[in-house]
């Protein structure tokens, strides 16, 4: 799936179908949804977006959400905010993949990018 021209969407099934690591679906002026499936053992990686802001929401699996200083488990129907400028990092914990949704805003990635894998992504 390229990046969409609908106005409504099934997210949640969408991140449930989702196995890339990485995958950009919408890209406005001011915001970004992006798709991401983390691999049973993997993580995000340790980043900072300076100047965009980030909400998380996580619809299969569990992990631990690293944000700033606070460490706390993430589960299907929960939310991660990230404030711009903060540290953060999201590990899978589980058995199976942790998928989610996440917002950036304004965007940071590419409109249309997609990494199958976080090797792809790092790369």
């Amino acid at each position: 799936m390229s990046e969409t021209n609908q106005t409504t969407l099934p997210v949640v099934q969408l991140a449930r179908d989702n196995d890339e690591f990485r995958k950009v679906i919408w890209t406005g002026e001011q915001c970004q949804l992006v798709l991401m499936a983390i691999a049973e053992g993997d993580e995000i990686g340790g980043e900072v977006h300076e100047g965009h802001d980030q909400l998380l929401y996580f619809v299969e699996g569990s992990g631990v959400a690293k944000i700033g200083e606070r460490e706390e488990p993430v589960a299907a129907g929960d939310v991660s905010i990230v404030p711009s400028g903060t540290w953060h990092n999201f590990k899978n914990t589980g058995s199976g993949m942790l998928k989610l949704y996440t917002t950036y805003s304004p965007p940071e990635h590419e409109p249309g990018t997609e990494h199958e894998t976080r090797d792809e992504a790092d790369g």
